[in-house]
């Protein structure tokens, strides 16, 4: 499998990475689809390791530190041979430094993340949203240090928006301290909100881009119609099918479906090769609750969508732009490449 280079690094990431969000009982606070552990995790991790995946993408609060402790065990004696993302925030317990980006809960956050996967380190440590009411550069600092003791190797930041994002690499720039390398956040044929500022803003500041919801919770899959939006199933039962199921979104997957079948592969593949071409982008968080999902999924990164399709797909999904980008793709998509790549190819 194709491997990137995550932002302004060293860290050679593959082009698909696996998200084990669902590994976990799947009964606690945070999230409730986990139901993938013990014998199916391995199977799933051997499955990612032999089609070529080299990252795994967890977050402490995943089934309240399940997923953590599954994907450790999963891993088991192949720790050494690959990368282990995770992530710190989210509420882990009732006290007041039990959530957040202070130098109090991110030191405790780490440990116990390092506790629950059974390792040494964490190759990329993620702050999973930004807290406002702490100063980032307490937070920054407080990254610096887990990097100098060894327990982090490199940091990155998740749904922070492009003025915080810049905020915090001008500071870890202005006082030498560890700057992010990657940002995840969502991106697909259906969110394409990205586009505006976070993109952009990673391609020039050396911060790579690692996808999360890229399927759209499963609607760009195709299996959810606009005359099937009652049936009950997992994505249905968390409303998502009636969130997704717009006239303008259907459009999409129609699209989808129709390069799909052209192709003789599935909308997943050609959602999730979409992206794979996007700028910005090094690697895209794939997930599944089954196996067949999940070769299905893997099976994306062995193709590559033509120009043409690319074009296809761009012109069903774009949505108009904010100002100031609305003006700039009107009067200026020829020396803006970064923010427009099909409307600057063209005089």
């Amino acid at each position: 499998m194709e491997t990137r280079f995550l932002g302004r690094s060293g860290l050679e990431v593959s082009v698909l990475s696996f998200g084990v969000m669902t590994f976990g009982e799947g009964n606690t606070r945070f999230v409730t689809t986990g139901d993938t552990h013990a014998e199916a995790a391995r199977r799933q991790i051997d499955m990612c390791i032999e089609a070529g995946v080299n990252l795994f993408d967890t977050a402490d609060v995943y089934s309240f530190g399940q997923s953590e402790e599954e994907l450790g065990r999963a891993l088991g004696s192949r720790r050494k041979d690959v990368l282990v993302a995770t992530k710190a925030f989210g509420r882990m317990g009732e006290a007041h430094h039990d959530t957040g980006l202070s130098r109090r809960h991110l030191i405790a956050a780490c440990e116990d993340s390092l506790r629950r996967l059974g390792t040494d380190w964490i190759d990329l440590y993620q702050l999973h949203s930004p807290d406002m009411r702490v100063p980032i550069e307490e937070t920054m600092r407080a990254l610096d240090d887990l990097v100098t003791a060894g327990k982090i190797r490199y940091v990155g930041c998740s749904n922070w928006s492009g003025w915080q994002l810049m905020k915090s690499l001008g500071i870890s720039d202005a006082n030498g301290y560890e700057r992010f390398v990657g940002q995840q956040i969502q991106y697909s044929l259906l969110v394409r909100d990205a586009e505006q500022e976070l993109l952009p803003c990673g391609v020039s500041e050396g911060v790579g881009a690692l996808i999360w919801s890229p399927l759209a919770q499963g609607f760009l899959t195709g299996k959810f119609r606009q005359d099937q939006s009652g049936t009950k199933t997992r994505l249905g039962d968390t409303g998502a099918v009636e969130f997704w199921n717009t006239e303008r979104s259907n459009k999409v997957v129609d699209k989808v479906l129709e390069l799909a079948g052209a192709r003789g592969v599935s909308a997943s593949q050609v959602a999730l090769n979409w992206l794979l071409r996007r700028p910005g982008v090094t690697t895209v968080l794939v997930g599944a609750r089954t196996d067949e999902q999940l070769t299905d999924n893997l099976a994306a990164a062995q193709w590559s969508l033509s120009d043409a399709e690319l074009e296809a797909l761009d012109r069903a999904s774009q949505e108009p732009m904010a100002y100031p980008n609305s003006h700039h793709r009107r009067y200026a998509a020829e020396r803006n490449p970064q923010l427009f790549p099909r409307y600057s190819s063209k005089k």
